[in-house]
């Protein structure tokens, strides 16, 4: 027969258990995560860009996803992405508010002037493979909220100056800003 010690001792335990194990999960552990999370739970910041909020929804890097990802990033008023391309698959679908894609292709030396887009509440678009790219809220009023849906993470991002530099000049971020604090091993270049 078990003491009434013993017993306090086990439920004691057993309620502590998701406690620690939820300490012992970092921010970048996939230990420790739900199958269901709160989206206002999820880390969320602005990387260094002003008027930009990004939270990693579901993530190679934060939750163990290997074939996709999905970000949630609401743009103020007059901000943007970088002009930039990847080597995957990106799909937008645009929650709320309205601005400008401009996109242009990849099969010249350079991107050049970019096709103009008008993005708007409930719209989706997809950006082909290694297209060179930019959302920008072009709304003076609202803010732009968009989720996004990326094949292949972690992404390695290539950033352009302008529409007119040279794809071999575009500088290589990897790992991308909401990826570095959990980024440990380095992978093999694609070429």
């Amino acid at each position: 027969m078990v003491g009434p010690c013993l017993i306090s001792f086990f439920f004691f335990f057993f309620n502590l258990l998701p406690f620690s194990q939820a300490l012992e999960a970092s921010h970048c552990s996939i230990k420790g995560f739900t199958l269901v999370r709160n989206i206002g739970e999820l880390p969320q910041g602005d990387y260094g860009r002003g008027g930009l909020s990004h939270i990693t929804v579901a993530g190679s890097l934060l939750h163990g996803l290997k074939e996709v990802e999905v970000w949630l990033q609401t743009f103020a008023p007059g901000s943007r992405t970088p002009i930039h391309r990847h080597s995957c698959e990106e799909v937008f679908v645009v929650l709320k508010g309205s601005g400008t894609l401009f996109l242009a292709s990849s099969s010249h030396k350079y991107p050049g002037k970019p096709e103009e887009h008008f993005i708007f509440s409930n719209s989706t678009f997809h950006i082909p493979v290694n297209d060179v790219h930019q959302v920008w809220n072009t709304n003076e009023h609202e803010d732009l909220q968009v989720l996004a849906i990326i094949s292949r993470p972690p992404i390695k991002v290539f950033i352009y100056e302008d529409w007119f530099m040279p794809h071999t000049a575009a500088k290589l971020k990897f790992p991308y800003s909401w990826d570095e604090q959990c980024f440990q091993e380095p992978q093999k270049d694609e070429l």
